[in-house]
């Protein structure tokens, strides 16, 4: 997640450069499946406010001190990276601003377990949330029936708001 503002005082506005640490959020299969959506939503906001500063020192003392080891990945891991704030949709090289400023192509060590969150202006010009969901093929089938349940048992609660779900198939 972005280190960016944990830090006392915080970097520089202007710093170009990654400050980012994993955060970790655990769950079994079965506690997944047996809960609602807001349980994993809560593992999600307690792993995110236990990233303190004291949490980045105390990880980068660890990687001092293990020759910055290779961090194993595995299919169990779903990474998570929301740039919607990165402003890099304000930058203009000379040819007018950015329309999308998101992954090309999802990239990683293993690419079908990323997602990364981006902000987008839809035809009105009105600010909009893209979330890219790259999964295996079977996965991926597994998890589009699961949210349509989900979000079909939340049709009369007013605080989803649903103004379209766009489902890709692609080659990558």
């Amino acid at each position: 997640m972005n280190s960016r503002k944990r830090f006392n005082p915080p970097l520089p506005t202007g710093y170009y450069g990654n400050a980012l640490v994993l955060g970790v959020a655990i769950a079994t299969a079965e506690n997944l499946t047996k809960n609602p959506l807001a349980y994993a939503l809560e593992l999600v906001r307690k792993a995110i406010a236990k990233v303190t500063e004291e949490y980045i020192k105390s990880l980068a003392d660890l990687m001092v001190i293990r020759e910055r080891p290779h961090i194993p990945m595995v299919q169990t891991y779903y990474l998570v990276n929301d740039v919607r704030h990165a402003s890099s949709g304000d930058v203009d090289f000379g040819w007018g601003k950015a329309v999308y400023s998101g992954l090309a192509i999802v990239v990683g060590v293993i690419p079908n377990v990323t997602s990364v969150y981006v902000s987008f202006k839809n035809k009105k010009g009105e600010n909009e949330i893209v979330v890219p969901i790259c999964l295996a093929a079977n996965a991926m089938e597994v998890f589009v029936k699961e949210l349509g349940m989900m979000l079909k048992r939340h049709d009369d609660d007013p605080r989803v708001v649903r103004k379209g779900l766009v489902f890709i198939r692609s080659p990558l």
